[in-house]
């Protein structure tokens, strides 16, 4: 992806080192409904350094110290967001609607949020309680390697992805899907959760034809998103982990489904070709 020398976002809430932090706002969900693992890689290394962003201090008052590789990868994911608002701003205003923009959170080991505590181990989430995307960056490098899904891009489509479920938020099916768990068996929610999933891929891709319109894509970039999307199906998932898979447990769909309704928001950028709810097409 072309970003350098692009506008980083202002809205970045820099934690690392802070351990465990204060939550702001409240929220009405437990984070275990809204964290969204993403078992996803990326190469840090084909980020180039542009412009060093504020230090963050830790608990003891010094600042926290960041590798040359972790800075680079904190830019692109500041200008990654700053694309999704412009996209997302521009599509919004063009249905009449007003966009809000959410907070990217870095962060390290652990963080607090109005949806609960997350750790690195939870991977990437999105927290509608405080309209926060929270990553421990560190986490696309033990992926990359762990999953084999390097490249920028495949950073870019989990940022994407997570601001997907923002937008999810802002248009209130996020609310109607979780009214829908304490009226539904497990397994029958579950398949809610995987259309909710696949339509947040589905707005990546949206994101993602945008991009491409405005010629900020290279060579190589959507493979390495459709490569990232399929490497987090709940069916290769559980095929690496246990050597078989549970159907019925799948809450973020296969590797097949995800790839696919990624492409399908990247082909037509009209988000409302996006109702993974009432749709037959790739599940």
């Amino acid at each position: 992806m072309r970003w350098q020398g692009r506008r980083q976002s202002s809205n970045v809430d820099d934690r690392r080192g802070r351990g465990s932090t204060v939550a702001v706002g409240g929220g009405l969900m437990t984070l275990a409904l809204v964290v969204i693992v993403y078992l996803l890689g990326g190469d840090p290394s084909v980020v180039l350094n542009t412009i060093q962003p504020p230090q963050t201090q830790s608990q003891s008052g010094a600042p926290y110290q960041e590798t040359a590789e972790e800075r680079q990868l904190a830019e692109f994911a500041s200008v990654v967001m700053a694309e999704t608002e412009d996209v997302w701003g521009t599509l919004f205003r063009e249905e009449g609607l007003t966009y809000e923009n959410p907070t990217l959170v870095l962060y390290t080991g652990r963080v607090q949020t109005a949806c609960g505590v997350g750790t690195s181990s939870t991977g990437p989430f999105y927290c509608p309680g405080d309209h926060t995307v929270n990553i421990d960056l560190s986490f696309f490098d033990e992926l990359k390697r762990r999953f084999d899904a390097p490249g920028d891009f495949a950073i870019a489509y989990v940022i994407a992805h997570e601001v997907g479920h923002h937008v999810q938020t802002l248009l209130g099916t996020t609310e109607k899907v979780m009214s829908l768990r304490g009226r539904l068996g497990q397994a029958e929610f579950n398949k809610y959760l995987v259309r909710f999933e696949l339509q947040a891929d589905f707005y990546a891709g949206v994101w993602a034809h945008y991009v491409g319109r405005m010629d900020l894509l290279e060579e190589g970039d959507l493979d390495e998103a459709l490569n990232a999307a399929s490497a987090v199906g709940d069916d290769r998932i559980q095929e690496s982990m246990q050597g078989y898979v549970v159907p019925d447990t799948f809450t973020h769909g296969t590797s097949e489904q995800r790839s696919y309704w990624f492409y399908q928001g990247y082909k037509s950028g009209d988000i409302r070709r996006g109702d993974t709810f009432n749709s037959n097409s790739g599940m």
